[in-house]
Parts: structure tokens; sequence; C-alpha cells
């Protein structure tokens, strides 16, 4: 990462993948899906993200671009689906640890191949393609990745597995031609060798798919980064007074995103991505429309 140069024109990160609603235990509706969560905080650090994503044609289709507008979101790659409605998710809390339900055949699993290439095409100075593994559920959305990814564009994939929606050859079959990759030790787990130490499984993945990058998040543990000059770990921060966890690691991978876009060394852009996620931890939800909380991290990271 501290290789890389500043790109002379300002930097778009496109962004795939789902948006949706999660319908929280105390009836509260709010507006997620780690693509989304990752876009927002990418514009509250001042860059401009082209979300590729698709909605209903109903009221929360319509909450969605609303409120992407008001916080100054590019909403041109958010498709319209007149037949299916906006993705939504029951959210169960035990402990403040979040757990979901997903509800099948929502309008992101239809995202459309040809005007999502479209979009992305014509957007100017898209510098990388940021998606998890949840929208390739489906064959269309599948498909519509895959023509984002033979754009060329360097791929950073943040794992999110979601049972049952997800296939153990499928998402290693999306680590092929990847850059960077974040999962969780859970997810190492599963994807790996259970029976392998976490080092070891994150070391033999690293390699085996030639990844400049591999962050591997452990809740209040830390995070520990491989890269092929090596392991560096990070602790977690303090998040105090601590409302929920959901979307912490959705904060943690768009400051990765950051970092690699400015070029940042690899320990400070760890240390900062786990800021901004105990930041996110003291509020309930996964994003706040708040820009004095981007504005002042990177007042204090500039310094």
């Amino acid at each position: 990462m501290q290789d890389q140069q500043q790109p002379t024109a300002p930097a778009r990160p496109v962004i795939f993948g789902e948006v949706l609603f999660d319908h929280l235990p105390d009836g509260r509706a709010v507006l997620g899906g780690a693509p989304f969560n990752v876009a927002w905080h990418l514009q509250g650090l001042g860059l401009r993200p082209l979300l590729v994503s698709r909605i209903g044609d109903d009221a929360q289709g319509e909450q969605v671009l609303a409120t992407m507008q008001a916080w100054g979101m590019d909403t041109v790659g958010v498709q319209r689906d007149p037949q299916r409605p906006t993705g939504a998710v029951q959210v169960t809390l035990e402990n403040g640890i979040p757990g979901f339900h997903i509800l099948p055949d929502q309008a992101y699993d239809h995202i459309d191949p040809a005007e999502a290439t479209r979009v992305c095409l014509a957007a100017p100075a898209p510098h990388l393609l940021y998606h998890g593994t949840l929208a390739v559920r489906s064959k269309t959305s599948k498909d519509a990745l895959t023509g984002l990814r033979a754009l060329g564009l360097p791929a950073f994939i943040d794992v999110n597995l979601r049972s049952p929606w997800w296939e153990r050859q499928q998402v290693l079959g999306l680590l092929r031609g990847a850059r960077w990759l974040k999962l969780s030790g859970d997810e190492l787990d599963a994807l790996g060798d259970e029976r392998e130490a976490l080092s070891t499984k994150a070391h033999v993945m690293r390699a085996r798919y030639g990844l400049d990058l591999l962050v591997v998040t452990e809740g209040e543990a830390g995070a520990q980064v491989f890269t092929p000059h090596g392991r560096c770990t990070q602790a977690a921060v303090p998040a105090e007074p601590l409302a929920d966890t959901i979307g912490a690691g959705d904060a943690f991978s768009a400051v990765c995103l950051l970092g690699i876009i400015r070029g940042w060394p690899i320990t400070d852009t760890v240390a900062r991505a786990a800021e901004l996620a105990a930041r996110i931890c003291m509020r309930p939800g996964a994003t706040h429309a708040d820009p004095g909380l981007y504005a002042d991290l990177l007042t204090r990271w500039a310094a």
C-alpha cells in the first residue's frame, strides 16, 4: 500500500452490491447493507464513490435515494426494479452482537449487468472496485459483477458469509484475480483449513491468490494484516460507551480503501480503520449523517 502513488485525477471507488434496510429489534428500520455502508463512509471521508446497486420502485427505494442525495452521494448507479422490493434484513441483537435473517429475491439480487457496466465506463477516473459476497447469491447480480470485474479495475473483496446464502467454492472463485481481501476470523475458518492456526491459514490464502493485502478482523481482539512482506497486528480501539457493533467491519473496510487510494502506510491505515470502527460502535446503527465525525478524524490523521 505504501508504494502506491496518489492518482492525478480524483479517484472514484466503484462500490458494488446490496442496499437494504436493517429492521432492528426496537422497531427501527435502518438503511444499510455492507456496500452501501462502505460507500457512505467514503463519501464522509472526502471521496465520491460510485455505488452500483438496485432498489425497488417503492417507498423504501425513494428513501434510499433521498438519503443518498442528502449526504451528497451520486445515485446514478442505483437502478430501480419495478417488480421486486428494496432489500430487507431482520436483525437480532445478543449482547450487542448482531444476527441477520436476509430475505430472498430482493431488488439487489437483480442488478442489470449491461447497465452496471455502462455506468462504470461512463464514470470519470474509476480507481478500484469494491464488492462483497452476498449479492452474488443470484445469477443476475453475479453476471453484473463479472462484467465489472472484466473491466480490469483492481478488486477489493469484503467477505460477508451469511447462511444460507453462500457456497465455499463460489466465494473462493471470487478471490482469483483480486488484489485485496478483508474477512473475519470466523470467515477465514470457513474458507480455509480449520485445523491450521489463523496466521498459517491467512499466509496460505494470501500467497495462493497473490493478494497484496489480507486483513483478518477479530472483533475485540483487533485485526491481523498479512502482506507479501509479513504480518502486523492492530489492537481494537475501545468503543465507550458501546451501542452495538452493526457496521463496524464496513467502517474498517472503508478506511482500508481510503488508505489504498491515498497511499498510506499499512500500519497507519489499519490504526485509522480501527478508530472509525470504534466511533461507529459508539452510536446505534451502521451509518451516521454527521460530517463532523469524519472531519474530526481526517484533521487528526492529516496531522
